[in-house]
């Protein structure tokens, strides 16, 4: 399929279509393990606007573990929640749609889910087939050019449509809150990127939208829209109209 008809299929697809995105420990050697600590999930289904939240914060609480004691007990926490967090995927079944930015590989992917999975838990979580998982980031690049946005190219393509949200953290950012143990701000941040990855994906069945290749386009559209300019185009078609009677007016006498 090419990238239009990949959009058509999904379109069609809204009660299946959940969004996921995650958020992490550092990405690099500086961890106290091999692989980065999940600290939150979030899934989003596109037909219900539903959000399902799976965070280190929300599964200490549960546990009756205080926030000074989370660190302490990072193995306990992140293993329940990723077990949770399988269970759901497993009843939404073969047939979820999994959409996503970039979670490509181990490193950063439905493939470190799994690993963490199996490190913390000893045991092989549910795999959702790659045949199912859609990155959103990709299909935007087919349709509209690698250069859609400046790098990094979520928070810029957020610039352009509409602005970067107040929750928004940078990988940099999450970094710093995961070591302040402010693991409400790095779910936010992650809640608000899968709304962000459902509007991106709503705007792009629509055709609207904007990105760097586009950008004019979409603003001589949006300007179109504008109820005053809409109002000046009808008096221009009328005064027009106007004109020409008047010239056949004239002639005829």
């Amino acid at each position: 399929m090419n990238v239009n008809e990949k959009i058509n299929f999904l379109k069609n697809k809204s009660n299946q279509i959940y969004f996921i995105h995650y958020s992490c420990e550092n990405l690099n050697d500086a961890n106290e393990g091999y692989s980065p600590r999940i600290t939150s999930i979030a899934v989003l289904h596109m037909e219900s606007s539903q959000m399902s939240s799976f965070s280190m914060h929300l599964i200490a609480e549960e546990m009756h573990i205080c926030r000074d004691k989370i660190s302490e007990k990072y193995n306990e926490i992140e293993a329940e929640m990723l077990k949770r967090f399988y269970m759901y995927v497993q009843c939404k079944g073969e047939d979820a749609i999994w959409l996503h930015w970039n979670m490509m590989n181990v490193n950063f992917g439905f493939e470190t889910l799994e690993h963490r999975c199996r490190v913390l838990t000893d045991k092989e979580p549910y795999h959702i087939d790659e045949k199912n998982r859609f990155n959103i980031s990709s299909l935007i690049s087919r349709k509209y050019g690698s250069n859609y946005a400046k790098d990094p190219k979520m928070i810029n393509l957020m610039e352009l449509n509409g602005g970067k949200h107040r929750d928004f953290l940078t990988g940099a950012e999450e970094v710093t809150a995961f070591k302040a143990n402010e693991f409400v701000k790095m779910h936010n941040s992650t809640m608000c990127k899968v709304k962000f990855f459902e509007s991106v994906f709503r705007k792009m069945v629509k055709n609207k939208l904007c990105t760097n290749t586009n950008q004019f386009r979409y603003k001589v559209n949006e300007l179109y829209q504008n109820p005053v300019v809409q109002i000046i185009g009808i008096i221009g078609i009328v005064g027009s109209i106007v004109s020409l009677i008047l010239m056949i007016v004239k002639g005829d006498a």
